[in-house]
Order: C-alpha cells, then sequence, then structure tokens
C-alpha cells in the first residue's frame, strides 16, 4: 500500500502532493532500488515542490471546467471547442466519432488532460535527470495503455462498426486475438504476403562462406564492370540482414551493386541452444574478422570497404580496433550507419540497463543461454508503443481487420536470437559502463583495444529523429575516429531514414565542413539538401574503391565455392 496518504488535517496543495506521490510510487512498483529510492529523496515536501505541484492542480482542474463548460456551450450532435489536443502524429482520435459525439469527446480530451497533467506532476519533484526520465518512460507505458481507443466500450469507431456489421467485427476480432496468442506476438503485418527468398531479400547472389555463426553472402554484379575493391556490409545482428534487400526498389544492396560495387554481406545466425555459449569475441573473430578475411581472399585484394549497420557498426568497429592492435591494415574505409560506439546518450533504452538488471542477466545467462529475440522486439516495441502495440490491439481486435502487408514491418517481427554471454558482455559494456569508447579499457581476442587507432576514411551517417541510436550518440564516434571523417544526418529514424532509395527523392539529409565537439554546434552550420543521402555516400564510397576492373561472372573463388543461392540458410530460420 502507499505510505504517504494524507492526513485530514492536510492543506489542499499536501493533500494533493501525497495523492501524486502514492500514485508516482504505485507506478514504479518492481522498478529499480535507484530509482525508487530516488523518488522517496526527492524532496516531495519541500515548500518548492508543494508550490509546484498545487499550481499544477489548479491548473488541471481549469482545464476539467473549461473542458465541461465547452461540452455543455456546444449541445447535443455538435463539436466541443478543444480544449486539449493530441500531439501532433497521434492518430488515435482522428476519427470524427471522437469529435461528434459529446460524450466520445469529454472522453478524448479529459484523457489527454490527464496525460499532460502526470507528465508535468513528475517535472514537479526534484529529481535526478535519470529518475525523471525513467519516470517518464514508466508513465508513458501506463498512460498508452489506459488510452480510451484501447477499449471496445470506449471507442466510438470500435462501436460503430460493430454496430455496422451486426458484430461481425468483433466475432473476427476475437478470432484474430486467439491467432495471435498463439503465436505469442500481435501480428502487425499480413505475414502470408512475404517470404524471404521470394519477395524480401532477393537480390540475386550466393552463399560463399558459412561456419556455425554467419554466412557470408557474395551478390551479383550488375554492371559490366565494378570497382577493384569489394564492399562488406556487417548489419546488426539482433535483426535479420534483410532490412537492407528488402525489394528491389528500396534495396541499399541492389542500390550498391548498380553502382559498380561488389557487395558482400554478413548474415548472422538465429541462435540456437547449441550457440548458447557464444562471446563476444567469437562475434567478432568468427563473425566480423572471419567475414573480412574471406572477402579479401575471394577478390584477391589487400583492402576492402567496409559498412556496419547499428550493433553491426559497433562489433564492425571492435574488430577493427582488434586489427590495428595487431597491426593489420585490411580495411580501407568504414562506413557507420546509425551506430554507436561512445553509449554517453543511449535514449531510453538505456534507461533501465543498471547495475541490478545487467547483474541479474550475467546471474540467469553469463556462462549460456539465450536472449530471446522476441523479447528484444518487445522493448523496441514499446519505444513507440502506440504505433507498434495499441495500433494493432485496435486494429486487429477491437475493429476485427487484418493489419495491412509491409515489408519493412514484416522484417520487424523476423527477429533473431542471441547467446548469453554475448548478450551480457554488450550490456555491460557498453550501455552501463560505455568502456569502449576508453583506451586500453577493454581487451578483445587478447588485444587491448583503442578506437583512436582506427585512421581510414570514415562516412558516420545518423538519423534525425532516431529513437534507438539518438544522433547526438552517433556523433560522438567523431570523436574516436582519426581518420578524414564525414559526418551526415539523415531525416526521419532508425530504419526509415537509413533505408531511404535514392530513386524516391524523399525526406533530406543534411552535411557539414566542421566536426565541432557539440553536435548541436555542427547541426548550426550544416546545409541540408533534398533527397536520399544514398548519393552522397555513393559519391564518397567510389573515391575508396580502387580502379575499376572487369565483372568477374563466377561468385566465390580462391577456394571459396558457391555454396547454395542468396539468401541462404540463416536468414530463414524463425525464432519460434
Amino acid at each position: 500500500m502507499p505510505s504517504s496518504a494524507p492526513t485530514p488535517e492536510a492543506s489542499p496543495a499536501q493533500a494533493w502532493q501525497a495523492l501524486t506521490r502514492n500514485f508516482l510510487e504505485a507506478m514504479t512498483a518492481g522498478a529499480d532500488p535507484q530509482l525508487k529510492s530516488a523518488l522517496q529523496t526527492a524532496g516531495t515536501h519541500t515548500p518548492e515542490v508543494a508550490g509546484r505541484l498545487a499550481e499544477l492542480q489548479l491548473r488541471f482542474s481549469e482545464q476539467h471546467l473549461r473542458l465541461w463548460a465547452a461540452l455543455a456551450a456546444a449541445g447535443p450532435g455538435h463539436p466541443s471547442a478543444a480544449v486539449e489536443s493530441p500531439a501532433p502524429g497521434d492518430r488515435r482520435f482522428s476519427g470524427a466519432e471522437w469529435r461528434s459525439a459529446p460524450f466520445y469527446d469529454y472522453l478524448r480530451q479529459s484523457y489527454l488532460i490527464n496525460a499532460r497533467y502526470i507528465n508535468e506532476a513528475i517535472d514537479a519533484f526534484d529529481l535526478d535527470a535519470r529518475s525523471r526520465e525513467q519516470l517518464h518512460f514508466a508513465a508513458r507505458q501506463m498512460i498508452d495503455a489506459f488510452s480510451p481507443a484501447n477499449f471496445a466500450a470506449t471507442n466510438p469507431e470500435a462501436l460503430k462498426l460493430a454496430l455496422e456489421t451486426q458484430g461481425a467485427s468483433l466475432t473476427q476480432g476475437m478470432q484474430n486475438l486467439m491467432e495471435d496468442a498463439q503465436k505469442g506476438r500481435i501480428s502487425i503485418t499480413d505475414e502470408s504476403a512475404f517470404e524471404v527468398g521470394r519477395n524480401v531479400g532477393t537480390s540475386e547472389g550466393a552463399v560463399v562462406f558459412r561456419n556455425e555463426l554467419i554466412e557470408l553472402i557474395q551478390y551479383k554484379p550488375l554492371t559490366e564492370n565494378v570497382h577493384q575493391r569489394p564492399l562488406l556490409i556487417v548489419p546488426p545482428c539482433i535483426n535479420k540482414y534483410y532490412i537492407l534487400d528488402l525489394q528491389p526498389d528500396n534495396s541499399l544492396v541492389r542500390y550498391a551493386v548498380e553502382q559498380g560495387h561488389t557487395v558482400f554481406m554478413v548474415s548472422w545466425r538465429n541462435i540456437l541452444a547449441e550457440q548458447d555459449k557464444l562471446t563476444w569475441d567469437d562475434y567478432l573473430q568468427d563473425g566480423v574478422l572471419r567475414a573480412i578475411a574471406t572477402v579479401r581472399e575471394i577478390s584477391g585484394v589487400d583492402k576492402i570497404n567496409a559498412v556496419g549497420f547499428c550493433v553491426g557498426g559497433t562489433l564492425l568497429g571492435s574488430a577493427l580496433a582488434v586489427q590495428a592492435a595487431r597491426g593489420e591494415d585490411w580495411v580501407e574505409s568504414l562506413t557507420l550507419l546509425a551506430a554507436m560506439l561512445d553509449f554517453s546518450e543511449t535514449g531510453e533504452i538505456g534507461l533501465f540497463v543498471d547495475e541490478a538488471n545487467v547483474e541479474a542477466r550475467e546471474a540467469a545467462m553469463g556462462q549460456g543461454g539465450i536472449m530471446p529475440g522476441r523479447d528484444l522486439a518487445f522493448v523496441f516495441s514499446a519505444l513507440r508503443a502506440n504505433d507498434l502495440v495499441w495500433s494493432y490491439v485496435v486494429n486487429n481486435y477491437l475493429k476485427g481487420k487484418r493489419p495491412e502487408a509491409f515489408d519493412l514491418l514484416y522484417w520487424n517481427g523476423d527477429s533473431t536470437n542471441l547467446p548469453g554471454p554475448m548478450y551480457c558482455w554488450y550490456l555491460r559494456n557498453t550501455y552501463l559502463e560505455n568502456n569502449l569508447r576508453i583506451p586500453g579499457k577493454l581487451t578483445m581476442l587478447g588485444q587491448p583495444v583503442d578506437l583512436g587507432r582506427l585512421r581510414m576514411p570514415a562516412y558516420l551517417l545518423a538519423t534525425r529523429e532516431d529513437h534507438i541510436v539518438p544522433w547526438h550518440s552517433a556523433y560522438r564516434s567523431a570523436g574516436l575516429l582519426k581518420g578524414d571523417l564525414r559526418f551526415v544526418l539523415g531525416a526521419s529514424g532508425h530504419i526509415a531514414g537509413v533505408v531511404n532509395p535514392a530513386g524516391k527523392n524523399r525526406r533530406s539529409y543534411w552535411t557539414g565542413t566542421k566536426l565541432p565537439s557539440d553536435p548541436e554546434a555542427w547541426m548550426q552550420g550544416a546545409t541540408e539538401h533534398p533527397g536520399s543521402w544514398w548519393r552522397d555516400w555513393s559519391a564518397w564510397l567510389a573515391g575508396h574503391a580502387g580502379k575499376t576492373i572487369k565483372a568477374k561472372k563466377r561468385l566465390g573463388g580462391r577456394g571459396h565455392k558457391a555454396i547454395e543461392a542468396a539468401p541462404g540458410r540463416y536468414v530463414r530460420e524463425r525464432v519460434v
């Protein structure tokens, strides 16, 4: 039970303060001890905090009185004047039914007023920045879950559809719910519309190397002549690689091949029980470094170009730091796409990575075990719950509709397991302790690593609305690498900002000639360009790709035969 019940002699401000504190304590039940301790010592009984809460309560009451007055003045069947409106991009209440009926108009606006109050109440307490962000995240999950749009009895769009279909929509919604319960996840796209190798991940090529952790795919050239230096792409190991090869018109792989690059792709294995003891070092040695060595062997060149996306960029940077420590210089240029090397600003993902959380993971799976891909997918979905969870609850279950076919969302639901030891090492040394940025702090494959020894030219892409790799954090890689650097900021988010096809000429990107330590200072001097960053990157990469040679018709070579056609075997293995 909450410990701060108001006493009869308490002032109204003190009473509301105690009730608000009770709410926050209930909301953080089960939260990490540091957060609860911060809340308990937040100074909620100081005059300053009491005053802020009293002011909030007064405004809160006034807004509800204004809402009642607006509804009364409008009369039945007429929309009321808006007292509180949804934030831009919030589509939950876009239907006309929410405004045409006074009851639902009241539900909508009172919910928005209450949601605003909760967030402002959190800001009123004297909390450190991390605790405040944690509370805002927890509050958002609760606020989003209790939206009136998420319940059949309070969603006028769902009720109207049920009447129009004589209950068929609700019957179909229950059927959809039971099917999803059997799958153990919410359907966010029509999965029957896609199949890897048939209409996603279709670029022609062959698997030219395989071990227990990766398959290496080489793609068939589409030009008569190609650049001498090949291009290796290291995608994130927490998702399937085909986000970079969805369909021909939005495939970064195909685009690079069309520009005359011989492209190789790492396809990470979906970890099974027999791989549950693999470590971070295994991912470097048998994953990234093995891929680099194989590409060099097949191509017969001393140096290649390499791309790392998201955690694939963290792995690639780590592997190159190992090579630098060994005195190996095998990569001519480095491209990092929405990747972190410095984990100072990790966004909401890092809010709940603390010592207790990591120790619990290490105890459970640090010596062996599997981090299920579904658990990781749930975490990412929770970052955008209205878009990736509740909108589909409403569509699938309350309205009885099937989600539309969308290749990106099909990929989003095709998650990948990770081995426990590797995952725990990653959590501790990046999100928790941020050790990778410190020269000599970490030893990988027996080598003390220092990112400052990476002196090859680097192209660093961040995306402005990225909620997984905040662009400020991606920018900080520029302070660690010592080569000739080009930083580019793309519009949109973690996926849509990266997968922005050149042919569609959508969105924009920013470039700048100087790299000050403050990312906002860089932004102030940056120049915006319309269209996709792909063309900018292609022009940059061409300068590091070597001379033009005749394209080889046969894939593989020099002891590496084509094993099977792309997309290979590992990418087809799904989490069950």
